[in-house]
C-alpha cells in the first residue's frame, strides 16, 4: 500500500501534466485560428495598437480593466465564431440555409461585439488621446 505522500505526489504529478496538455491543446486551437482566420490578424493588429496607445496614455487602473476586458471579448467572440463554422462546415457540408443563417449569426455576434469595443475604447482613450496630440479643445 502506498503511503500518503507517494499518493498526493502522484495526484499532484498527473494534475500538472494534465494541465499542460490542456494548454497545449489551447495553444494549438490559437495557431490554428492564426493560419486559417484572416480576421485574428486584424484583432491582433487592433490589439497592439490599443494597448500601444493606452501605454503611451497612462490610462489608469479602471480603464486598463475596460480595454482588457473589451480585448478578451472581442477575441472570444472571434473564436467562438471560428467554432460556429467548423462545426457547420462538420454537420452540414452541404449549402443548407440554416447552416448560413448560423455562420451569419456568429458573424453578427463578434460584429456587435467588435462595435461595443470599439465605443469603450473611444470613450477610455478618445479624448486623452485628442488632447495627447493636441487636438482637443
Amino acid at each position: 500500500m502506498k503511503n500518503k505522500l507517494v499518493e498526493q505526489t502522484e495526484k499532484s504529478t498527473e494534475f500538472l501534466r494534465t494541465r499542460r496538455r490542456s494548454f497545449a491543446w489551447a495553444f494549438r486551437g490559437l495557431l490554428y485560428a492564426f493560419r486559417t482566420q484572416p480576421n485574428i490578424w486584424v484583432h491582433a493588429i487592433a490589439t497592439v495598437l490599443v494597448v500601444s496607445v493606452s501605454i503611451w496614455l497612462k490610462i489608469s487602473k479602471i480603464e486598463w480593466v475596460a480595454i482588457i476586458m473589451a480585448i478578451g471579448l472581442v477575441w472570444v467572440a472571434e473564436l467562438m465564431n471560428t467554432v460556429a463554422e467548423t462545426i457547420v462546415n462538420i454537420s452540414s457540408p452541404d449549402k443548407h440555409p440554416l447552416a448560413r443563417i448560423a455562420k451569419d449569426l456568429a458573424a453578427a455576434a463578434v460584429l456587435i461585439t467588435a462595435i461595443v469595443a470599439a465605443a469603450i475604447g473611444l470613450i477610455v482613450l478618445g479624448m486623452p488621446l485628442l488632447l495627447k496630440l493636441g487636438v482637443a479643445f
